[in-house]
């Protein structure tokens, strides 16, 4: 059978896990923002319900806020909690991840009394697309900084993807080539059991 007939099988026998996602660009045309879109195409065939949350208007991490969060940041805290698992995409910058990503993630982080961090076991996927690796180097960053915060990050396969190779995003950042689409939706069947892992080992 093609691929797409197996990702129906699949989809068709298997829970829903719902996904929040955020990418780690602001721009228009991200081509990380992209990826998300696809995946969240993609995300039925895989058995997930993936949903886009923006970070565009977190304020920057200041502790003196934290006595009243302000509504984007509380928002943003609870679809990660109300989520089943964390799918990023994140840009590389001067080989690291993007500062939006970063402050995402330290708000994110912080634990409170009766709100305690979102990220601390949290099954997440990690993926990127940039220039010569692909994001990689901000991908690995990434990844020990979820160590870190106690997020099990899915190991293989990972994603990175070339954006100057050839023609994979559109002017406006959508993706359009056909062989990296088909590696995302194995990269989300792939993160689809790690979640289920995750949730089976709780029950």
């Amino acid at each position: 059978p093609s691929y797409t007939t197996l990702c129906f099988i699949m989809a068709s026998t298997s829970s829903v896990f719902r996904v929040a996602a955020f990418g780690g660009s602001l721009r228009k045309a991200s081509c990380n923002n992209g990826l998300l879109r696809a995946a969240a195409r993609l995300g039925s065939s895989a058995s997930l319900e993936i949903t886009h949350v923006s970070i565009a208007d977190l304020p920057l991490f200041n502790s003196d806020l934290e006595a009243d969060l302000p509504a984007p940041v509380a928002a943003f805290r609870e679809s990660l909690s109300s989520s089943d698992g964390v799918l990023i995409a994140c840009p590389e910058y001067n080989y690291s991840m993007s500062g939006v990503v970063k402050n995402a993630i330290d708000w994110a982080s912080r634990s409170y009394d009766s709100d305690p961090s979102p990220l601390a076991g949290k099954p997440t996927a990690i993926c990127g697309a940039g220039g010569g690796f692909g994001a990689g180097r901000a991908q690995y960053h990434l990844r020990q900084t979820c160590v870190f915060l106690d997020m099990p990050v899915m190991m293989k396969p990972e994603l990175f993807v070339k954006i100057f190779e050839s023609p994979i995003f559109d002017g406006e950042g959508n993706l359009t080539d056909e062989a990296t689409t088909e590696r995302l939706g194995k990269f989300l069947q792939s993160f689809h059991k790690w979640i289920g892992n995750f949730k089976a080992a709780k029950e």
